[in-house]
């Protein structure tokens, strides 16, 4: 049989990176994980208390497919509390990660060849889900001075049909601000291109509130999901918020396509959304983290970073010591024992001169893996 010419997309560098460190574990050696933007803390004990309960009375078979209301609802209320917007909970679409809820999206949104923008570096699966979907991924170039996010006038002059951003974003933990999303969004509404918003980075942030794109405009897709603040990885439940006029596309699709999310994760979510000490502990570890990280970067010679706004991510310059980061993170690995990701995962152009760094893990894995990494630094003479 061959193969279908979408489905030739590219592999997700950091699975290949997670693969490599998991054999070197095999073969007894341990190995510091800064490579996956995957918290080091389980799911809270909230949410798996009210699964073993729920499981004892109740089958948990099927769901309606935009989930259960009572989540619906509860996820509707986080947007008041957070944002004070009002999100009618039928506007909501709860979805097997938010990987499903970014394939539901692109085939709500787009027709097959259409053009959508996303920024550079960015999240790799967005350009390989879009490619899959027989899409057009149009990159638009960012630069470390407008800490690596899009402006206005960087949108290309030919015709985009969709346009997808990142606050906080994955690699660089960056964040736009009020007025910054509100040009991207008016632009694009002026321009008939259709606005999404990746916000499954939202509630990790250091200094300032991230901005909902629902702030703005409910003329727009918002995605968020269960696995980065609420530490749900695993449990693959995320969501989507659609305009009225979409809502019934939206069911027809994930109906389809999903059937529904697993009702066991739909239940532990609605607890998870109330373990807030649990959470604001969750938080304290990834502050703490951050001022290592950024201490321990610049010490180890890692001077060209711009720090994170929110996410637990740093995205590093090594264009100084290498301009091949798949051997320089490969070198790392094999020699002092961290796994951290090439830039080229993110950025195709010029991911051979970046590398991210991730810090959701436990603090003592950091400072173990920025001691390692110091002395890998100066054996190589780079520092």
């Amino acid at each position: 049989m061959k193969n279908s010419k979408r489905g030739n997309v590219d592999p997700f560098i950091v699975m290949d990176v997670m693969e490599a460190a998991r054999e070197a574990e095999e073969s007894g050696r341990r190995i510091i994980h800064m490579e996956v933007g995957q918290p080091g803390t389980p799911a809270p004990k909230q949410a798996t208390n009210s699964v073993v309960e729920s499981m004892t009375k109740n089958n948990l078979g099927y769901t309606v497919a935009l989930g259960l209301p009572e989540l619906r609802k509860r996820i509707s209320e986080l947007y008041g509390e957070w944002y004070n917007v009002d999100i009618n909970p039928k506007r909501i679409a709860i979805t097997p990660g938010s990987s499903s809820a970014f394939v539901a999206s692109f085939t709500s949104l787009f027709d097959s060849g259409d053009r959508v923008g996303i920024a550079a570096p960015g999240y790799p699966s967005y350009k390989q889900i879009l490619k899959a979907l027989d899409l057009v991924p149009v990159t638009i170039q960012t630069i470390m001075e407008n800490r690596f996010q899009p402006l206005p006038q960087n949108l290309p002059n030919n015709d985009l049909s969709g346009f997808l951003i990142a606050s906080p974003a994955n690699p660089t933990g960056s964040m736009l601000d009020y007025k910054s999303l509100s040009d991207l969004i008016h632009i694009s509404q002026e321009n008939n291109i259709s606005f999404i918003s990746d916000e499954i980075y939202h509630g990790i942030e250091y200094e300032k509130k991230a901005v909902t794109a629902l702030e703005i405009t409910d003329d727009c897709y918002v995605i968020n999901s269960f696995s980065k603040y609420f530490s749900m990885t695993g449990w693959r439940i995320g969501w989507i918020i659609v305009p009225e006029n979409h809502i019934r596309q939206i069911e027809s699709i994930v109906q389809n396509m999903f059937i529904c999310a697993p009702h066991v994760s739909q239940v532990a979510a609605i607890a998870a959304m109330d373990a807030k000490d649990e959470l604001e502990y969750n938080m304290s570890v990834y502050r703490e983290n951050r001022s290592l990280m950024i201490e321990g970067l610049a010490k180890a010679g890692f001077t060209e970073i711009a720090p994170p706004d929110g996410a637990f991510y740093i995205y590093a310059d090594i264009s100084k010591f290498s301009n091949n980061s798949f051997k320089f993170a490969r070198d790392i690995l094999d020699e002092a024992g961290i796994a951290i990701t090439p830039g080229f995962d993110f950025d195709a152009e010029r991911g051979n001169e970046t590398i991210r760094f991730s810090y959701a893990g436990t603090t003592d894995d950091m400072k173990e893996g920025l001691s390692r990494l110091y002395k890998f630094m100066k054996s190589k003479d780079f520092i």
